[in-house]
């Protein structure tokens, strides 16, 4: 498998047609996925998956082979994804900051009845509203089938961050799911 990614990020280096295609169609699927759920928009995640072969076709002279070559790439897509989503946290808080700085005063609504049965809504919405590295940790853990220790290297994390962000994530999940 390692022999086959150096050779792919050898061709795509060497300026090889198809090469970076078979690159992109290899992985864009499963990235597209992880990226969705770390944003939270199908809009902005074309945006940034675009972003992100954009980097690893420039980063891809930096690729050794030490881990898989899609390792590599999701390491890059969650690194740009959390740089994504801390730079909307940023502006966030500007603007309620503003908002704050006006008096404005927060609307209530009257909380609507919810059903018992947890929809996928329901659940995708519980995710968004996990911190970034839970948020992070859970959706490679749980969803996309990683080890800790791969996604230790994708996050750039020790196994046992891994372990304690899926489990917090986890908590949080329950919790907010029972409201």
């Amino acid at each position: 498998m390692r022999t086959a990614d150096l050779e792919l990020a050898a061709r795509c280096r060497a300026g090889e047609a198809g090469a970076f295609e078979e690159l992109y169609r290899q992985h864009a699927r499963r990235l597209f996925g992880l990226v969705v759920r770390m944003i939270g928009s199908v809009e902005d995640a074309e945006d940034l998956l675009q972003e992100v072969f954009l980097q690893a076709h420039r980063k891809l002279s930096g690729f050794r082979g030490d881990s898989a070559l899609g390792t590599w790439l999701y390491r890059l897509t969650m690194n740009h994804c959390l740089d994504h989503l801390r730079a909307r946290q940023v502006r966030m808080n500007r603007v309620t900051e503003s908002l704050d700085e006006d008096g404005a005063e927060e609307p209530t609504a009257p909380a609507p009845v919810v059903a018992l049965a947890i929809s996928r809504l329901d659940l995708e919405r519980a995710i968004d509203m996990l911190p970034d590295g839970a948020r992070a940790a859970f959706l490679l853990h749980d969803v996309e089938g990683f080890e800790h220790r791969e996604i230790a290297q994708i996050l750039g994390i020790s196994e046992g961050t891994s372990k304690s962000q899926v489990h917090k994530a986890r908590k949080k999940l329950r919790a907010i799911l029972r409201q």
